[in-house]
């Protein structure tokens, strides 16, 4: 009796650190507030929320893109180079226009906005259809289109920046910086940006058959294809997804800055995939959410502008982030060996109570 008991005592245990692991990025979350609010005088005024914020809104993006690769057991490494490349493309529709010969068209702004997203969306296609159709691992295919898109951003302008992205009046380009700095009800555009992006995913992982696909390739590839779930077509599908927020995060930084450089995106595509693992997704794929996915961002945001606001050098915030990293990538192989140990735990009271 005794031994059960304490078999029983220490399955509860189990089970109370796995609750614990799953919710680990809200747990994070409280910390790094609680932290920052006694080191740091004023940390949660309004100037403080407004540009944390925005921050968050942009790793928030970029981290749901990553999200779903990452549920299909694949990695994006590009992200933050595509962010890149379609900042310089939208300063080069706006400053330069698209020539034709002789001609040259000034394209307005929406038009800026879907020519852009759609260069993103490219790289994801090709991304996901070298890895699909050629079982190209995704760390080396995507790791090919950092390179290349960081190239190929850098070339557009001989690796200038397009500065003052004002557009002219007359040529009807005007309104760019509106995307970055504009608001409706005293809310950034960018966070509007965000909460359409998170209930549009959350739908989409929830309630429609793509989401299931996605969890199913990243559960167990084999039986999601002997399950009939077009596997080619749906991990196609997630890296152009990822393509189109790494699109809108790029145009969204130069809409703010007024000014597309080069190396915009650098290194996001490390704070994207911190702060999906950091919300509970596993590297391995099939397990994760978008709502852990943003509290996650939240987490990499407020750490990155706590570390601004408390005076620490910039060398250090790198040492930081990347320590970040390493602990959630930790935390994720800890949850899945808990998560195997509470299975068996659960299979041996089975038994028992059989």
């Amino acid at each position: 009796m005794p031994e059960a008991q304490n078999s029983k005592i220490s399955n509860r245990w189990l089970k109370i650190q796995s609750y614990l692991m799953k919710g680990r990025a809200f747990i994070a979350l409280i910390i790094v507030i609680v932290v920052f609010v006694i080191i740091v005088p004023n940390f949660l005024n309004s100037t403080n929320l407004v540009v944390m914020t925005k921050h968050v809104a942009i790793y928030g993006i970029l981290a749901i893109g990553m999200t779903f690769v990452i549920l299909t057991g694949g990695i994006d490494l590009s992200v933050g180079s595509v962010a890149g490349l379609c900042a310089m493309m939208a300063g080069g529709f706006i400053n330069e226009g698209i020539r034709f010969g002789s001609v040259t068209l000034y394209p307005s702004i929406p038009m800026v906005i879907i020519l852009s997203a759609l260069i993103g969306i490219l790289c994801g296609l090709i991304d996901g259809f070298i890895i699909a159709k050629f079982n190209v691992a995704p760390f080396i295919a995507t790791l090919g289109m950092w390179y290349i898109a960081r190239g190929f951003a850098q070339i557009r302008s001989n690796g200038l920046t397009f500065p003052n992205l004002v557009g002219r009046p007359e040529l009807g380009n005007t309104g760019f910086p509106l995307l970055g700095a504009g608001s409706f009800l005293g809310i950034s555009y960018s966070i509007w940006i965000l909460i359409l992006f998170i209930l549009v995913s959350m739908f989409v992982t929830l309630k429609v058959p793509f989401g299931r696909h996605v969890y199913a390739i990243g559960g167990n590839e084999k039986a999601a294809r002997m399950s009939g779930v077009p596997i080619e077509k749906t991990k196609i599908a997630v890296y152009a997804i990822s393509g189109f927020c790494s699109s809108i995060v790029g145009l969204i930084i130069a809409s703010q800055l007024v000014a597309a450089h080069p190396m915009t995106g650098e290194s996001y595509e490390m704070t994207a995939i911190a702060a999906v693992v950091l919300g509970g997704a596993s590297l391995s794929g099939g397990i994760g959410s978008i709502g852990g996915t943003i509290i996650g961002a939240f987490v990499i945001g407020i750490l990155s502008d706590g570390l601004v606001m408390a005076g620490v050098s910039s060398f250090w915030q790198q040492v930081a982030k990347g320590a970040v990293i390493v602990v959630a990538v930790i935390i994720d192989q800890t949850q899945r060996r808990m998560q195997e140990r509470v299975a068996l735990a659960q299979q041996l009271e089975e038994k028992e109570s059989k």
